[in-house]
């Protein structure tokens, strides 16, 4: 895969160059009534969009990827799958902006979305019924990073004709490809790992079954919430690269867990030994907001998956959405970060919280 992706945008058109052309026509020129070159209007279909469409997709061992503008945007598409009065169980840990928006499809259109322990396959079972039209999970929460294992849940789904998505936006198709073994849809926020750079607004959508393609590609384009080419053109070049960021990033995310274990500030670290993404949780001798003040060489920022580590506050910022209760009925409290580890000397990340966590709570 290492080649594959380094190589991704190279092209084997007639000037020779060697990263994927940028195609901001809207619209496209038919040769005669009734003909098409394949593009009629960059909504429907446009050429760099399509270059990463195609290649995810290959990636992903899937049939249809649709770009779409945001990771939500991903996610939306893929409830208009679904019809009021249909059930969707889903994992009862994830990220708040998902909650979000289940929340709206419950309360505007009665599509009913259950939050549910995947771990547990009893609870799961007892929970299907006639209604049941599919599992959302993510096989790493967000943010309590708890491990979801899948293939009992393909299993499960197969058995009652209910439809697995997966949101993979953690692991990438770099650490896994869960429609290899037995998922329906894999979503990403390409914003995350596989833009890789903090520069571009994205999502992604990659199914297998051609029937289930077309009916998302009719969604994308009647939605119209499709990708950019320069976005596009930005997520094309985030993959050449995406197998050394993540195994970077990863490394780097191991040593700052093992470091801050059985750490005298640090109550809790929760990591899944997957991914540069892990969460600490504070001892209440220290303060949050200290810690945010001070850190250097972290950058305190809403989102992941970049070049740089950043560390998040869910309690405020992406769950600040979520009701106090589920908040609490999640662990999440104001005692509780989220870093999303970088790919810079790991040392220096190390010693940035080091000292920023010298100041205690007064």
């Amino acid at each position: 895969m290492e080649t594959k992706l380094s190589q991704l945008s190279l092209t084997k058109d007639h000037t020779g160059a060697t990263t994927n052309p940028i195609y901001l026509a809207t619209a496209y020129e038919h040769p005669k009534l009734g003909q098409s070159t394949g593009y009629d209007y960059t909504r429907t279909k446009n050429p760099t969009r399509t270059q990463f469409e195609e290649a995810f997709a290959e990636l992903e061992d899937g049939t249809h990827s649709f770009a779409t503008s945001s990771g939500m945007a991903a996610i939306q598409l893929i409830c208009n799958l679904f019809k009021p009065g249909d059930e969707i169980l889903v994992s009862f840990d994830l990220y708040g902006g998902t909650f979000r928006m289940f929340d709206f499809y419950t309360s505007t259109y009665n599509i009913k979305f259950k939050y549910v322990d995947f771990s547990n396959l009893d609870e799961i079972e007892e929970e299907i019924n006639p209604n049941t039209k599919a599992f959302f999970i993510e096989p790493i929460s967000n943010p309590s990073m708890d491990i979801t294992p899948l293939e009992p849940l393909y299993k499960i789904a197969q058995k009652n004709n209910i439809m697995t998505i997966i949101d993979n936006t953690f692991l990438t198709p770099y650490l896994s490809r869960p429609l290899q073994e037995g998922a329906d849809i894999v979503i990403h926020s390409a914003t995350k790992y596989i833009g890789g750079h903090n520069d571009v607004l994205a999502g992604v959508v990659t199914v297998k079954d051609e029937t289930l393609g077309e009916k998302l590609f009719e969604f994308h384009n009647m939605t119209g919430a499709t990708l950019s080419p320069i976005d596009s053109y930005l997520l094309i070049r985030g993959l050449k690269t995406l197998h050394l960021r993540m195994e970077r990033s990863s490394e780097n995310a191991r040593a700052v867990a093992a470091h801050f274990d059985n750490h005298e500030a640090i109550e809790e670290v929760m990591y899944s030994g997957k991914t540069g993404m892990l969460s600490l949780r504070l001892d209440e001798k220290y303060s949050v907001a200290k810690l945010l003040e001070n850190i250097e060489v972290c950058t305190f920022a809403e989102s992941l998956g970049g070049t740089e580590t950043f560390i998040t506050f869910p309690f405020t910022q992406t769950h600040a959405d979520m009701p106090v209760d589920e908040l609490r009925k999640r662990r999440i409290d104001e005692q509780l970060i989220r870093l999303s580890i970088g790919i810079e000397n790991v040392q220096d990340v190390i010693d940035d919280i080091e000292n920023a966590l010298k100041n205690r709570r007064t």
